[in-house]
């Protein structure tokens, strides 16, 4: 019996030492397991933005889009809620302080030291718009100012914006830093082909005149040699004076105009009117700024809505 007892004492032991040890692996791999599970949390304004970023990140990152498709981009106001997502975020980003113009105030209430900010369009010279008085609507104070902010309408810029993202992702999630700059290489590749498309489209173009029903598109024409001429103003609500519609009209006819452009997401009663005025037909041209997410899952994109605008144009520019 007394020999039992001896031998039970350093069993007892071994079993000890051998469940702290066990124990401490286990705290080591949920910590381990949690690192390698958690991914950077980012919050993006509005569609392009987002599309960018999703194919610099992949699935390698959580990613959220503010204003949902519908809404106009514009004159968005973030809610509580949205201050709060963007607090919660490792990183925000958005397209501009001309474009998103609620963003600067936004920041304001936000703790930059810990969410980085991106600014998609740093570094590019924006055009800016020359507005006459009677283009100019009675309380339209928005878009008062001459900026065009849709910089992402050119294939071109839309490659500097992908770079502007990526690498502030790379400072941002440094584990990831080189995944991103691969994936930011493969997308730019894409766009590069998009840009070709649409020089090759253009190169031997007589008629390079278009004109729209949104303002939207003066990066694209300034890319590609072309020249827009718009209904309204920078934002898809403005409403055109008589006078000025019937400038367009006898515009129209006078540079056999056979089509003007409007956007899905608007409304189209301003470009129908002129349409009948001037007797010529409708076509869409997308500025892209929502994209539904029962697109999203049918496959359309940046791209492929970038290559619908290229056919849409090609009935104008010939």
């Amino acid at each position: 019996m007394k020999k039992i007892k001896r031998l039970a004492i350093p069993i007892l032991g071994v079993l000890f030492l051998l469940l702290l040890s066990a124990c401490g692996n286990t705290d080591s791999e949920v910590e381990k397991s949690n690192q390698v599970g958690k991914k950077v949390k980012i919050v993006t304004t509005f569609y392009p933005i987002y599309d960018f970023t999703k194919n610099i990140v992949q699935d390698n990152a959580e990613i959220s889009m503010l204003i949902p498709a519908g809404t106009e981009s514009h004159g968005f106001e973030p809610s509580a809620k949205v201050v709060a997502a963007i607090q919660d975020a490792d990183v925000f980003i958005y397209n501009s302080d001309e474009m998103e113009t609620w963003v600067p105030g936004t920041l304001e209430a936000i703790d930059t030291t810990k969410v980085t900010v991106i600014n998609a369009s740093e570094g590019i010279e924006f055009i800016e718009k020359e507005e006459s008085k009677e283009d100019e609507e009675p309380g339209e104070e928005e878009h008062s100012h001459a900026i065009d902010p849709h910089v992402w309408l050119s294939p071109v810029l839309a490659q500097a914006e992908v770079k502007t993202i990526q690498m502030g992702l790379a400072k941002a999630d440094k584990e990831n830093a080189a995944l991103y700059q691969k994936n930011a290489e493969k997308y730019t590749q894409e766009l590069t082909e998009l840009d070709q498309e649409f020089k090759a489209a253009f190169e031997n173009a007589e008629n390079r005149t278009f004109v729209t029903q949104h303002a939207a598109f003066a990066y694209l024409a300034k890319q590609y040699d072309l020249t827009q001429v718009s209904i309204s103003g920078l934002s898809s609500e403005t409403e055109p004076s008589p006078a000025k519609l019937a400038e367009l009209s006898n515009y129209a006819k006078k540079n056999n105009i056979n089509y003007i452009y409007f956007e899905n997401n608007a409304s189209s009663k301003i470009a129908e009117t002129l349409a009948a005025e001037a007797d010529i037909e409708l076509a869409v041209l997308d500025p892209i700024e929502g994209v539904s997410q029962k697109e999203q899952d049918a496959g359309v994109d940046y791209i492929q809505v970038m290559k619908n605008n290229l056919e849409s144009l090609k009935k104008s520019i010939q």
